[in-house]
């Protein structure tokens, strides 16, 4: 039996991972006060807070964007490899699994807050 506070946790999860993943940005950035990580992080709060349909799907529109965007900036840097060693591998794998994992949690959202707009 799934109790009512983890069913309502489960369905926050998109943005929880969205908050994890400014954070984790936030920290191999190297600065603290660092303007986009606060800006995202704000924008996310507000989403949380205001729970407005119509901005979810708009933020994780974005989101879904920016992912493909450095998807391509990804295809750009392994192109500046002369032969594919070991460091190419290592950013092609890391950075697979971690805008893959940011494309399915845009498009979760894309579907769970456009179900919401109607």
């Amino acid at each position: 039996m799934v109790l009512p506070r983890y069913q309502k946790i489960k369905g926050w999860l998109g943005e929880i991972y969205l908050i994890a993943s400014v954070l984790f940005y936030w920290v191999i950035s190297g600065t603290i006060l660092n303007p986009v990580g606060i800006g995202l992080l704000l924008i996310l709060l507000i989403l949380i807070i205001g729970e407005n349909p119509v901005f979810a799907w708009v933020i994780s529109m974005l989101f879904l964007l920016l992912n493909l965007y450095l998807v391509l900036a990804m295809v750009d840097e392994l192109n500046e490899f002369t032969e594919f060693n070991r460091r190419a591998m290592e950013l092609l794998a890391g950075g697979c699994i971690y805008l893959g994992l940011n494309i399915v949690v845009s498009l979760w959202m894309l579907v769970k807050w456009g179900r919401k707009l109607h």
